[in-house]
């Protein structure tokens, strides 16, 4: 992996108990896909970094270009070029004391970056149940900045594994439905595709690639909307577009328009990794 600038062998690396992200989720993330020797959509990836991080007012203490250096170190030192995944983490680093207080930080943030080979996992789609746990918007726990804090997303994904769902549906606090604990989420009415607005879901970038290729209708829709979807599908960096089969035990089919939005993808996926080749 990658620790604050240099290439260390997973097994020694090590961060502080005294280090902000560890004691307090305070630091932000994101989740690379490795695609035929390019980092997908990386643009797009490290605009939300960097103003995430601007958002927590964090330095990241790299600049654009040698963050970029700092990942193609990493790949070319693992052999890596096609079907990997990278987390990219930064937190506030080394505090003199574990509290919130940002001015007990020490001045150097933390900058881990991760690779794993990941492939996602093959079946007919995932089941999902509709669980009590809302979704917040930016005057609360802001969903569009990839916080390492995810405790109300973990206990939203517990309550679904009890439901035996594969990822929670989640409302936003006034009812209407919102996104998955781990994904965004879509759904098909007669051939028409149907989301979420923009305030209480991820600023998931597949989403956005997913919206600015095809016809969507965004708006605030109730759960009963959900009621005579014919399919449903997730977008997510790790999966790209994933078709739901189950909501809350009624069936859906992968049927054409989740497969052509797959396909779409698929080939944008391909054109952006001809465009920009890391490794």
């Amino acid at each position: 992996m990658h620790l604050n600038g240099a290439l260390v062998p997973t097994e020694k690396a090590q961060v502080s108990i005294f280090d902000a992200g560890f004691g307090m989720g305070d630091g932000v993330w994101e989740g690379l896909r490795l695609h035929k020797r390019a980092l997908l959509f990386l643009d797009a990836h490290l605009d939300r970094l960097y103003a995430g991080a601007a958002a927590i007012r964090i330095d990241i203490g790299l600049t654009r270009e040698q963050m970029v250096a700092a990942l193609r170190e990493l790949l070319e030192a693992n052999g890596m070029s096609d079907g990997a995944h990278l987390r990219l983490m930064v937190t506030r680093g080394l505090k003199a004391s574990i509290n919130q207080d940002p001015r007990n930080a020490l001045g150097r943030a933390t900058v881990a970056i991760t690779a794993e080979y990941k492939q996602s996992a093959p079946g007919p789609g995932l089941k999902l149940a509709t669980v009590p746990f809302r979704t917040t918007g930016p005057d609360m726990f802001d969903m569009r900045l990839n916080s390492h804090s995810r405790l109300g997303l973990i206990r939203a994904l517990l309550e679904a594994i009890d439901l035996g769902g594969d990822e929670a549906l989640m409302l936003d606090p006034h009812g209407y439905i919102a996104s998955c604990n781990a994904t965004n989420f879509f759904w098909v009415k007669r051939g028409r595709v149907f989301t979420s607005g923009d305030t209480y879901c991820f600023n998931g970038i597949t989403r956005g690639n997913v919206i600015a290729c095809l016809p969507v209708v965004q708006g605030d829709f109730p759960l009963a909307h959900l009621a005579g979807a014919d399919e449903a599908f997730v977008t997510g960096t790790m999966g790209g577009v994933t078709p739901v089969r189950e909501i809350d035990g009624r069936a859906l089919a992968a049927g054409p328009v989740t497969a052509k939005v797959a396909a779409t993808y698929e080939a944008m996926k391909d054109a952006d990794a001809a465009a920009n080749p890391l490794v």
